[in-house]
């Protein structure tokens, strides 16, 4: 079972933040030394991760996705590197989004593997050299910015506009993962998606400390047909409500929401209270992708469930077209020097 992150790391800091900042004050001196300190190994072939300030999602998957897209545009064979964070396999696994469920390899590696070749791997170094054994000519490394022992070329940090870093606290008093300090000394870029002000002081701080800025939106790719239509929207993701806000915005009439930890591995009574309730309601289900893949076929009522809900799709769009292709070309240009100083130094 995931844990689910406690509400109050995304309101104003309260008495729960304070009383636990010591804890926190302890967890960010040990991250914040381990990011600085550790050694990195080194793979020949670039290495792009795509991680966030914070426990929880800020559209690190859709953005991968995006990049890789681009990636295969220019004529490169992209590859995915991830923890495969909700799995049970601790082997160096390439995913076959065919035969692999997401209780072995995780959600999200489900997901990227419908788009590039896909690595998961709990030691990211192991999985790396897996990848460039397999051919690939650029990694996407899913999240593992503040943890991961694999030297990357280009690190950005996607934030969510709505939430930023919420509170501000290190865990667990908060839901940052490292001194901001020390994240930003790592950083190459930051992406911050949608239109909200919450990540601004943030953004403005990383632009005077050097760093890209680049913006992007999360565009729904749904055909007008929920107009007008009574649903259940269901999801068990970091940020529920960004998921109901972009149901509403199809324009269906949300009568109800349930809303489940991240990375949530549905019990048969959870899915028959869904297909049960929605039908006395006369609602269609909705769901997000990564909630879908979780649902096992043959498993209970699992096949039910998946064919009853319907899939809202997503996409990272950048305000800058051409944004994509510059941290390609500058991963590539960083990989480029980054094997020139190793071979200087032997």
């Amino acid at each position: 079972m995931v844990s689910e992150a406690p509400p109050f790391w995304w309101t104003k800091a309260d008495w729960r933040a304070r009383a636990l900042w010591p804890f926190s004050w302890v967890y960010g001196r040990i991250a914040g030394l381990r990011m600085d300190r550790a050694h990195r190994a080194s793979v020949p072939v670039p290495v792009i991760c795509i991680g966030n300030f914070t426990v929880g999602g800020a559209g690190k998957t859709p953005t991968a996705i995006a990049l890789a897209r681009v990636i295969r545009q220019k004529g490169l064979k992209p590859g995915f590197l991830s923890r495969g964070y909700g799995g049970s396999l601790d082997v160096t696994t390439v995913v076959d989004p065919e035969h692999h469920r997401a209780r072995d390899v995780g959600d999200e590696p489900l997901l990227l593997a419908r788009e590039a070749l896909t690595v998961v791997c709990r030691r990211r170094v192991d999985g790396a050299r897996r990848l460039v054994k397999e051919g690939v000519d650029i990694i996407i490394m899913d999240d593992g910015f503040q943890s991961a022992r694999l030297a990357f070329d280009f690190a950005l940090l996607v934030i969510d506009s709505r939430r930023g870093i919420g509170n501000g606290y290190l865990v667990p008093a908060g839901p940052v993962r490292a001194p901001l300090p020390n994240q930003l000394r790592h950083a190459t870029a930051l992406l911050k998606i949608g239109g909200g002000t919450e990540a601004d002081a943030l953004i403005r701080r990383a632009a005077r400390a050097g760093k890209q800025i680049y913006e992007a939106e999360v565009v729904r790719l749904d055909d007008g047909s929920l107009k007008g239509v009574k649903v259940l929207a269901w999801a068990g993701i970091a940020d529920p409500e960004k998921f109901y806000r972009t149901v509403r915005e199809t324009g269906a009439l949300v009568e109800e929401t349930r809303s489940f930890p991240d990375h949530h591995h549905f019990s048969d009574d959870e899915i028959a209270d869904l297909l049960d309730r929605a039908a006395a309601l006369g609602c269609t289900l909705v769901t997000t992708a990564k909630d879908m893949v979780r649902l096992e076929p043959g498993h209970g009522r699992a096949a039910e469930l998946a064919s009853a809900s319907r899939v809202i799709e997503i996409d990272v769009r950048f305000d800058d077209p051409m944004a994509p292709s510059k941290i390609i070309e500058t991963s590539l240009a960083a990989a480029r020097a980054r094997k020139l100083r190793e071979g200087m130094s032997k």
